[in-house]
Order: C-alpha cells, then structure tokens, then sequence
C-alpha cells in the first residue's frame, strides 16, 4: 500500500508540474482555427473542368514517348541548348545578385552600421523582395529587350532580396568577442569586416549562394515564359499547341538538370557545414 501511494504520489507531483497550456497558447490556437476557417469561406470552387483533366491525362501519357529528337538532338530548341543557356542565365544570375548582396548586408546588418543606414538598407532590401519573379521579369524585359540578357539581370535582381536577407541574418549572428578584439586593437570598421567577419562567414555566403542557384534554375525556366530566355517559352508554347511529346522532353530535360544539381549542391553545402 505504501509503494502505491508513494506511486499515485509521484504521478501526480508530475501531473501538476507539467506544463499547462497558458491563456496566449489557447487564444492563438482558436485564431489559427478562425482564420482557417475564414480563408474556406472565401474560396470559390465550381468543380473539376473535364477538358483539364483529359489535357493533364495526355501530358503524363506523352512522358512514356517524348520527343526524342527535342530530348536528345542538338537543335536550336532541343533540351540540350536550351537548357544550357537557362544554366548560363541562372549561374549568371546568382553570381551578380551574391556579389551586390555582400556590401548591401554589410550596410544592412544592425551590429556593423549605424541605426539610420541599416534601417534605410533594410527596407530596400524588403522593397525587392516584394516583387515576383515575373512581375521583375516584364519590367526587366521592358528596358532591355526580350534574350538572355533580361534573363540573367531579372535572377540578379531577384536574388539580391533573399540572399541579402540570408547575410544579414549570418553577419548578426557572428562571434561578437572577434570584434571586441579587433576594436580593442584599434580596427577600422572596414578592418574589423575583412579580417573579424568574412572568415566566419565564407562558408554560409558560399552555401547561401548555392541554394539560390537552384532556385535561379527554376526560376530561370519560368522566365521564358516572358521572353527572357531558356527552356520555359518553348516549354509553354508546346503545352499550348497541345504539343505534349514535345513539352513532355522539356519536362524531363528540366527535370533531370534540377536532380543532378540538388545533388551535387547538397554534397557542396555538406562539406561546407
């Protein structure tokens, strides 16, 4: 009987210092539930479209027989070329927008700047990030001219908002004892950046980069929806013309390049961790 009490006792020592659920906790979960909710309501959905599923039935049918000569030839609109130049565009793309978001995260970053800088780079960094990919493709195209070109400055542009984004949050998460030193010595703020801060941050700027890279080739196909080049125009023009062989070889060509770059992307950021 005393082991059983001293049992009961135990349990409900633990029951009581268990932690409860707190008023905020019960109040936000009942919000999330409301605006669940809410968002439902406003949803207007009329039924599936028939002719949509009977296009979406010949797209994955056309995948057992692609256009061979689109998937393997070496034209001018086969997945070869194209997806060669939407590699070019998006590695183009990464390497402009990585080097214009190092001295804007520097700018932007609360424990290297004054308050007023930070917070002026801090909202043009916000102010890109506000724009899709496209909506920036179509202005980009509108100065430029339709190309490659558009392409690689829109990614360049794009990239910048994120990646800025990423430094500043790894330069404000640096070793803060480095500067401390570094300014008991004397340092410039350009010193304590060249020798304090950019050996930390070598590694997560290079993993940063690499992941934008993969989002850029994806992004990049989407851009040839608006003329800017790479796989995507040609990609939607045979969806449109119910080319589905064709759009089918463009789908596994992008598909693969995506594979084989994640992999050795994720191989590359391992051995940076």
């Amino acid at each position: 009987m005393n082991e059983k009490h001293i049992v009961n006792e135990n349990v409900i020592s633990q029951y009581n210092n268990a932690p409860k659920m707190s008023r905020a906790k019960i109040i936000s979960f009942v919000a999330v539930i409301i605006l669940v909710l809410w968002s439902i309501m406003g949803i207007s959905f009329d039924g599936f479209n028939g002719k949509g599923f009977e296009v979406a039935m010949r797209l994955l049918g056309s995948f057992l027989e692609p256009n061979k000569i689109i998937l393997f030839g070496d034209n001018a609109y086969s997945v070869r070329v194209l997806g060669l130049e939407t590699l070019a565009i998006a590695f183009l793309g990464t390497i402009f927008g990585a080097l214009m978001a190092i001295p804007i995260a520097f700018l932007a970053a609360r424990n290297i700047m004054p308050k007023f800088v930070n917070l002026f780079f801090q909202g043009t960094i916000t102010g890109i990030r506000v724009f899709p990919v496209f909506v920036i493709g179509v202005a980009v195209i509108k100065i430029t001219g339709f190309g490659p070109f558009a392409g690689v400055i829109t990614m360049g542009i794009t990239s910048i908002g994120m990646m800025t984004k990423l430094y500043v949050e790894a330069i404000e998460g640096i070793n803060k004892n480095v500067l401390e030193a570094l300014d008991a010595t004397g340092c410039s703020t350009f010193q304590k950046i060249r020798f304090g801060i950019i050996p930390q941050l070598t590694a997560q700027f290079l993993s940063t980069a690499i992941y934008r890279f993969e989002i850029n080739v994806k992004n990049a196909a989407v851009l040839g929806l608006v003329g800017a080049g790479g796989i995507g125009g040609p990609l939607l023009n045979a969806i449109s013309a119910g080319r589905f062989s064709d759009a089918s070889a463009y789908l596994i060509g992008l598909g693969v390049m995506v594979l084989i770059i994640e992999f050795f992307s994720n191989v590359i950021r391992e051995k940076l961790a």
